[in-house]
Order: C-alpha cells, then sequence, then structure tokens
C-alpha cells in the first residue's frame, strides 16, 4: 500500500490524537522531550521548565490516551505514539514538499500522470526546480542536451520534436545505447521523419509532458494550461529515489496510453 493512502486510512485516528496533544502547550513539551529519550518526572520538569504538578497531570493524561507509559520510575512514549509521530512529520515533509513544487505545478496541466505516480510523489523529496533567466534563456534545454549526451540509457516521453534531442538520441542510438522513445500517436509519421529514428513508440496523448530519465538524472517537464509547452521550467533530479520515481512514471504511462 502506498504511504499517502495508509495516510488517509489513518487520518481520523492520527487527527484525533494530534488535536489532544496540540490543545494544550505542556503536553507538546512533555512529547518533544519522550520522543528524544525516556526521562523520570525529574528530568521532565527541568526539561520543561514546568511545575512537578503540571507535568504529572498532563502525564496522567497521556498515559490514559496510550501515548506514553512508565517502567521503572521512567515515562516512555508507546509504539503507537511514536508511529503517529513520524506518520505526522512526514505528512508534514510531505506538504513542504508539494509547496515547494507549487511554481511547476500551478497553472501547469497535470492531470495526464497516472494516479500511481503522484500517490509516490514523495519519492521526489530531493528534487530541484530549475528556472530559465533573462540571462540564460535557453538553460533549460542545454540542460538537457547536456544529460542526453552524458547518458549510457534513456527513457523519453517526447511529446514535441526539438531537432537538437532528437540529434543526440540518435547519436546514442547509433552507439547501441538503451534509449526508448514515445512520442504523440498522431505525429508518429512527423516525428520518424523528421528525427530519422524509426523505433519511436506511440501514445495516445497529446498536451502530456516531457520526461527524460536517464542512468544518472531525471527531469519532467510540464504544459502551461494554454497549452504550450513551459520551456523554463524543469524538475530535476540525480537522486536515486527520484530516478526511480520517473523511470515508474515512464511505465505507468506507457501501460495508460498503448
Amino acid at each position: 500500500m502506498f504511504k499517502n493512502e495508509e495516510y488517509i486510512e489513518n487520518f481520523e485516528e492520527i487527527f484525533e490524537n494530534v488535536r489532544f496533544t496540540a490543545n494544550s502547550y505542556v503536553r507538546l513539551k512533555i512529547l518533544a522531550c519522550l520522543y528524544e529519550k525516556p526521562q523520570n518526572m525529574r528530568e521532565m520538569t527541568d526539561a520543561t521548565g514546568l511545575s512537578y504538578s503540571s507535568v504529572s497531570s498532563n502525564m496522567h493524561d497521556m498515559e490514559l490516551k496510550n501515548i506514553l507509559y512508565r517502567d521503572h520510575n521512567k515515562y516512555y512514549l508507546t509504539n503507537s505514539a511514536k508511529v503517529r509521530i513520524e506518520n505526522v512529520l512526514e505528512l508534514k515533509w510531505i506538504i513542504s514538499l508539494l509547496n515547494e513544487f507549487f511554481n511547476i505545478l500551478d497553472g501547469h496541466i497535470v492531470d495526464m500522470i497516472p494516479n500511481e505516480s503522484v500517490m509516490e510523489l514523495y519519492l521526489l523529496g530531493k528534487a530541484k526546480l530549475m528556472e530559465s533567466s533573462g540571462v540564460d534563456a535557453y538553460r533549460t534545454y542545454n540542460f538537457i542536451e547536456k544529460c542526453l549526451s552524458q547518458a549510457e540509457s534513456v527513457k523519453c516521453i517526447m511529446p514535441f520534436f526539438y531537432e537538437s534531442f532528437f540529434s543526440i538520441l540518435r547519436d546514442l542510438i547509433s552507439k547501441n545505447k538503451d534509449v526508448e522513445i514515445l512520442v504523440p500517436q498522431m505525429y508518429l509519421e512527423v516525428f520518424q521523419e523528421k528525427s530519422e529514428i524509426e523505433d519511436l513508440v506511440p501514445f495516445k496523448e497529446y498536451n502530456s509532458f516531457l520526461l527524460i530519465v536517464t542512468d544518472k538524472v531525471m527531469i519532467l517537464g510540464l504544459f502551461l494550461e494554454n497549452g504550450y509547452f513551459d520551456q523554463n521550467r524543469l524538475l530535476t533530479s540525480k537522486n536515486e529515489e527520484s530516478i526511480e520515481w520517473a523511470n515508474n512514471l515512464f511505465k505507468n504511462f506507457k501501460k495508460e496510453n498503448k
């Protein structure tokens, strides 16, 4: 089961526990202390700077909620409490991740991305947004050319024809590199003629997205809502998990668009 689905299934239980804890500053401080390590009552009062009575009463309530337990005068977080905390922290991280990528998602066509790949967005944790500028208007295209020229293997979803990209792909094919290229069905013959590459695999959609995944890097580009490709922004990463996500996206998209 995907992590996001687990969060959705456990949301109400997680939410109730978070709400109970977050409603009290004292309980939050206790939770933070015990998340670091088990402590006795004296250590808790010293670490939190709170009174004995305040810490004691709140810890009693947290025991009743099965958030913590006592063993030989030391207090420990229960395993279920640790899992909930870790789930909340990771969910917060995923939300931050999506906010970080807002510039490339907002105003762009993203509904062509298969649901399986959307559910695995957490794998893009170390991806970066690359943008062109007035000083370097072709930064993104130059980056793609460099990545293609250094590749030992390539999988591409190419929704538009760009001579320079296909020239490098032809060269890789001539060197017997592992190259697989998906292009729009409606323009298959045009792509074959212009690229001089016969072994192109068609897909049904037109304004899909640009995907390039090599043995070293993944690159994702999107179309704007007006139907034009956004050549000024790319999402890219050399992280293994991001490359795994891109390979899965290629596989999922190819399966959906046979």
